[in-house]
């Protein structure tokens, strides 16, 4: 993104009232908005409260608002309506997470209400945010006050109480900040996690972040330049390996140290020697990840540069047969890869966090992948991209995740396409999903049978916490080994096999016929065959199969039927 400062136009500095705004005024308030969310996002990501890492708020809505303001940032258009179409658009193509999906709307419906104004002035202003709260909270299915939503609310209502007070765009925008930290403040009160952990809505305050960098501008202050991409484009969809094998094989990840690194060359870079890349960091750390044929080359690049540590290569050719060779032969009779799709068949985008989850997807025969999951939500433009590249009309969408469904649930507004978006929140779920899918059913049948499915399936997960907190009950210190249950925390030890235990107690695993194991990215085989040992001799009766999720952050998957 090209950097620029947010100056102070001489009609925005004038003591006189400022009673209207035009395009070009709109582009800057937006540019603020986007330039304080970038100064404190990473204040917004600590509000979460979930334990690991995952689709961090403040990094979404930043990514959503990055998307918005690149649609106009070379834009000469005093049009006010027309500008914030583009803004709207943007927003939309680059949301990610709910809370982004949720910002996103919250500007389709100030471009709606805003679509056939020049300018607009204070009158405009309240009917604009009333709308953007309106679809806001038509976009969410089941809506939740003491979140994002309740502040864009509460904001549009003093917006409409005060502008029969002062026609004055400085003075409204000036009530609607201080009602909105006022309605956040209160966000405690209406969830009871949010007062458990301490913190109020992080969706509501990157909110606020919005606009108060809106307000620092027409007041004249100069918030911190716009700064570059926090990470590099998440390719939008994670191909199918060919029959000879991976493109890219190697996954090469290591960190960069140096002194003025070039953050946007370094991804540039980097980009075109593979796929897959991520890079984030700052002008002395850098962390790369990147699929390439030769690991050699990125290594070498780095060292050209600065000192590299924590070097990571791995061959997931290698590792894709792994996995292939552990899938049971009951599954490979369920799993036939489908190539091509009949006419009128339905097909299937599911979203993976890690190669060993794709792999299984595309084995069950899924017909696009995308790649993201916890900590890396795709945005709704890379959800859709794959969804336009299946060759069927019908399509249905597995997010996988919960802070997917709602960018899952956008693409409905881009694509010609039938879309139906089944709302599974775990890769078990998905896995389930599919296996009970009739490509041959119209689609609301087979929505259907899919969800019914998914509610047949225990989902359990397990990871390292990384913060302290107390959520479900259940005190939580960073470090410790936590285990979640479809959803709900419910342990947190020091001793993996006492989680393991209580995870598979919640499971109700005595009921269970089946488990699958999905082990993660930093765990081995070795460890994870141990941990299929333990659950064997506590449940002999279960049927159990391990295999290899490769996926971050959770270091155990698990499935049960």
């Amino acid at each position: 993104m090209k950097q620029e400062s947010v100056a102070r136009p001489s009609s925005l500095a004038a003591k006189e009232k400022w009673l209207s705004c035009n395009g070009q005024q709109l582009r800057k308030l937006t540019q603020a908005g986007l330039a304080t969310l970038e100064e404190n996002h990473r204040k917004v990501n600590d509000l979460n409260v979930f334990p690991v890492p995952d689709g961090d708020t403040g990094t979404n809505m930043l990514l959503t608002m990055r998307s918005a303001y690149e649609r106009i940032q070379d834009s000469q258009e005093l049009h006010v309506g027309k500008l914030a179409q583009e803004i709207s658009h943007g927003a939309l193509m680059g949301a990610r997470g709910n809370s982004g999906v949720i910002l996103s709307q919250i500007w389709r419906g100030l471009a709606s209400s805003l679509k056939e104004k020049g300018t607009f002035d204070a009158t405009d202003l309240a009917a604009a945010l009333r709308e953007a709260s309106d679809t806001a909270y038509k976009g969410v299915m089941r809506p939740v006050e003491g979140t994002i939503l309740t502040v864009i609310r509460e904001g549009a209502e003093e917006a409409e109480e005060t502008v029969g007070k002062s026609r004055d765009l400085r003075f409204l925008l000036a009530r609607v900040v201080e009602r909105c930290q006022q309605a956040l403040a209160r966000t405690p009160e209406m969830l009871p996690v949010l007062k458990q952990a301490g913190v109020v809505d992080a969706g509501g305050q990157g909110l606020v972040y919005i606009l108060d960098g809106m307000l620092r501008y027409v007041h004249g202050e100069i918030p911190v330049q716009v700064g570059e991409l926090l990470v590099s484009e998440v390719p939008a969809q994670v191909k199918a390996a060919p029959a000879e094998g991976l493109e890219n094989p190697y996954d090469v990840q290591y960190i960069l140290m140096g002194k003025n690194l070039d953050l946007l060359d370094v991804q540039k870079t980097i980009d075109a020697m593979g796929d897959s890349t991520v890079i984030v960091g700052d002008e002395n750390t850098i962390k790369v990840h990147v699929h390439v044929k030769d690991p050699g080359i990125p290594i070498s690049y780095g060292i050209s540069l600065g000192k590299i540590t924590d070097v990571v290569v791995e061959n997931m050719q290698l590792q894709m047969e792994d996995i292939i060779g552990q899938v049971q032969p009951k599954q490979v009779e369920k799993a036939e890869p489908i190539i091509d799709l009949a006419p009128g068949q339905i097909g299937v985008v599911a979203v993976a966090a890690g190669d060993g989850l794709a792999q299984i997807f595309r084995s069950l025969g899924v017909s696009g992948i995308v790649n993201g999951g916890q900590s890396n939500n795709p945005s709704t433009e890379e959800i859709f991209q794959v969804v336009e590249q299946v060759p069927a009309d019908k399509v249905i969408i597995l997010p996988n995740n919960k802070n997917i469904i709602l960018a899952a649930e956008a693409v409905r507004d881009l694509s010609s396409k039938h879309i139906a978006v089944v709302p599974t929140r775990t890769a078990p779920q998905g896995i389930s999903a599919i296996l009970s899918l009739n490509r041959e059913d119209e689609m609301q049948d087979a929505v259907t049978a899919m969800m019914d499915a998914c509610d047949q399936v225990a989902s359990g997960e397990i990871a390292v916490a990384t913060r302290s907190v107390i959520l479900d009950g259940v005190d939580v210190k960073e470090g410790q080994i936590i285990g979640v249950v479809n959803g709900r925390l419910c342990v947190a030890e020091s001793d993996i096999e006492e989680v393991l235990q209580r995870v598979l107690e919640e499971m109700e695993m005595g009921d269970r016929e089946l488990v699958s194991l999905y082990y993660g990215q930093d765990v081995t085989e070795e460890e994870a065959r141990e941990v299929v040992e333990k659950i064997e001799s506590l449940y002999p009766e279960v049927e159990l199969e391990l295999l290899s999720g490769g996926q971050p952050i959770y270091k155990y998957i698990l499935g049960a039927e």
